[in-house]
């Protein structure tokens, strides 16, 4: 039996109370911090399960930027599949066009239902560009955000009305970056413990930020 079916009760319908976390980014690559995140969000706020959406055409990104997206989904999968409370969904891969947060959450109010309660994860400083996000006063009506932050990060720059819709979540292992991640493959500089093995040898074995 897989997770949703799992989710749904006798009448084949989804749980009324099902807490569903969505997780989304570019994961160029996916490490640590994003697993530690996603991990900590579904034990905090009781979620169901996590599901990672890596973004076909992030709108803050041109094309030439980003690594080309098979590599970035198999790199998702190997990274989460050991967790049997993860997914990974192609929602946003199979959709044309860039990725808007808000066609995203209303594409799972329709495959959970309307009544499921949706937990969009995302790092502090995404949320602090929020005023910038397409359709975002009703985007903050149809989830709540959890913020993945660094201690000690400031948030006082937030809009005040944001910050009513918000939930805030410390997290060390936010001081890794993919950023990083791929200046130190380039450089020829050690990522062991910073992505799972799997990732750094899927990296290595197809010569990726070279």
């Amino acid at each position: 039996m897989n997770s949703s079916q799992s989710e749904k009760d006798k009448n084949g319908q989804f749980e009324k109370d099902l807490r569903l976390g969505i997780m989304g980014g570019v994961f160029d690559p996916i490490h640590i911090g994003h697993l530690f995140t996603a991990e900590e969000a579904r034990i905090k706020f009781n979620l169901h399960k996590v599901i990672f959406v890596p973004s076909l055409q992030p709108i803050h990104k041109r094309n030439d930027q980003i690594t080309d997206i098979k590599h970035r989904l198999k790199m998702t999968y190997l990274a989460t599949e050991d967790n049997p409370y993860f997914e990974v969904s192609k929602i946003e891969i199979n959709r044309p066009g860039p990725s808007y947060t808000i066609d995203t959450v209303r594409e799972f109010r329709k495959i959970y239902g309307w009544q499921t309660n949706i937990f969009f994860i995302t790092g502090a400083d995404a949320f602090l560009e929020i005023d910038t996000w397409y359709k975002k006063d009703e985007l903050i009506k149809l989830c709540q955000f959890v913020a993945a932050t660094r201690p000690g990060y400031d948030l006082d720059k937030l809009n005040d009305n944001f910050k009513k819709v918000l939930k805030i979540m410390e997290i060390p292992a936010l001081a890794i970056s993919s950023t990083d991640i791929r200046y130190r493959v380039k450089n020829n500089l050690n990522i062991k413990y910073i992505v799972l093995e799997e990732v750094r040898d899927y990296i290595y074995k197809n010569k990726l930020y070279v």
